[in-house]
C-alpha cells in the first residue's frame, strides 16, 4: 500500500517541487505554486453523491492531468485505481486509491501531474523524467 510519505519522496525527487498545506491542511504538492498533486480525502457530500456503490476505503490522492481528454485517458488506462468524482466534472483531475497503486504506476501518476503543472520551459528540460 502507498502512503502520503511515498508521494512526497516522488514529488521531492522532482524539479522545484515544494511541499505545503491546502484546504483544512492536506498535504499538497507543487511545482513552481501549481498545485499538481494533493491530499483529497472525501467530505460528506461526496460520500452522500456515491449512494448505493460502496466508497472506496483508504487514503486517497488527487492528481492534475493535462486536461479532460488526458483525464479520460488515465481513468480508462487505470480503472482499478483511479475514478472521478461530480465534484470534479470538468476539472482536469484524478483521485488516486494509495491502497490499491502500485509503486511504478503511482510514479507515472505523479510524474505525469508535474508535467500538466510545470511552466513550458521548465518541463522541455526534464523530459528524461518520462522514461
Amino acid at each position: 500500500m502507498a502512503t502520503f510519505d511515498d508521494v512526497a519522496r516522488l514529488a521531492a525527487g522532482l524539479p522545484e517541487v515544494s511541499e505545503g498545506e491546502r484546504y483544512r491542511g492536506w498535504r499538497a504538492w507543487a511545482v513552481r505554486r501549481n498545485v499538481f498533486a494533493w491530499e483529497r480525502p472525501f467530505s460528506k457530500a461526496d460520500v452522500r453523491r456515491f449512494g448505493d456503490a460502496p466508497v472506496p476505503d483508504g487514503p486517497i490522492l488527487a492528481v492534475s492531468t493535462e486536461d479532460l481528454q488526458e483525464k479520460e485517458a488515465v481513468l480508462a488506462a487505470h480503472p482499478s485505481t483511479c475514478l472521478t468524482i461530480p465534484h470534479l466534472d470538468g476539472y482536469p483531475a484524478v483521485l488516486v486509491r494509495l491502497d490499491a497503486v502500485e509503486d511504478g504506476e503511482l510514479r507515472e501518476l505523479v510524474v505525469d501531474a508535474w508535467f500538466a503543472k510545470a511552466p513550458p520551459a521548465l518541463a522541455a528540460g526534464h523530459r528524461d523524467l518520462l522514461g
